[in-house]
């Protein structure tokens, strides 16, 4: 499968995302994705699931050096002594001797960014994870991280779908050298599949509109999609999205969509978002 890279790691522009998927359903998803070609899971310890992806992963039979495992700390728990501490029993509930991405999974004002940053750092240099990251930061918060880390962040894994305008943090992105993850990639599903250019390009294609806003995705200059199923029959489906192009009118036409700016996961610790690009 094709991959990003981006300071020394090779992350598989399609992944699992595993949100909201839970025990032995969790485990199934998990193993059928591995079976279906997938090399790239995505957990968090907020999902209460890593164990079964772990069990999942044991399951599927690959060989652990093959597959991109990512995990993330959630945002109480990023401070000095307590994101280390976090990491350790991730690896434990995974059954895994260290993660490919540790992510910070939401900044936290409450907390110094510089005491998150020396963490994160400190997890690396200890052999816990290959690489480091951020999510939900933006173009402000990756200036500081940046300014404050050691190693490089290779990643910060953002919600990106064709009605949300991400082009402030993908341009901040590109320009350290960093992979964008989207997770929701594919919107709540109806608006974004009903669109004109995407139901024109599914036709044109002989495609599913699922299948085309992911190519939508991973055709982005560094982009990674993690979209989450809870279907194991729409695996092979959303991996089956490398045997053709969208040209660069198809391209420009379904980015259009991003002037809606709608925006799935907002919350009251949120971050001030980046104002929409001109």
């Amino acid at each position: 499968m094709k991959t990003v890279s981006a300071h020394g790691a090779n992350i598989p522009v399609l992944g699992l995302g595993t949100w909201t998927l839970k025990g032995d359903d969790c485990v199934e998803m998990v193993r059928a994705a591995l079976d279906a070609g997938y090399r790239h899971i995505d957990t968090a310890i907020m999902y209460d699931n890593e164990e079964a992806v772990g069990e999942g992963i044991r399951a599927g039979g690959v060989a652990r050096d093959d597959i991109f495992l990512t995990s993330k700390v959630w945002y109480t728990d990023i401070g000095a002594g307590a994101l280390e501490r976090a990491a350790e029993a991730s690896l434990k509930r995974l059954g895994v001797d260290h993660l490919d991405l540790l992510l910070i999974h939401w900044p936290n004002p409450q907390i110094p960014l510089a005491d998150s940053i020396a963490a994160l750092n400190r997890v690396k240099k200890q052999g816990l994870t290959r690489h480091i990251g951020v999510s939900n930061f933006t173009t402000r918060l990756l200036d500081e991280a940046w300014a404050l880390t050691d190693e490089p962040l290779v990643c910060n894994q953002v919600e990106y779908h064709p009605m949300l305008d991400q082009s402030k943090v993908h341009a901040a992105c590109r320009a350290r050298g960093m992979a964008m993850t989207s997770y929701c990639p594919l919107g709540r599903g109806g608006d974004v599949f009903e669109a004109a250019p995407v139901a024109a390009a599914a036709e044109a294609h002989g495609k599913s509109p699922a299948q085309i806003v992911l190519r939508w995705h991973v055709q982005q200059d560094g982009v990674v999609a993690i979209p989450r199923t809870s279907k194991p029959g729409r695996l092979p489906q959303n991996s089956d999205i490398f045997d053709f192009e969208l040209s660069d009118a198809e391209m420009a036409a379904i980015s259009g969509l991003r002037s809606a700016n709608h925006r799935i996961c907002d919350y009251d610790f949120s971050p001030d978002w980046d104002s929409v690009a001109a």
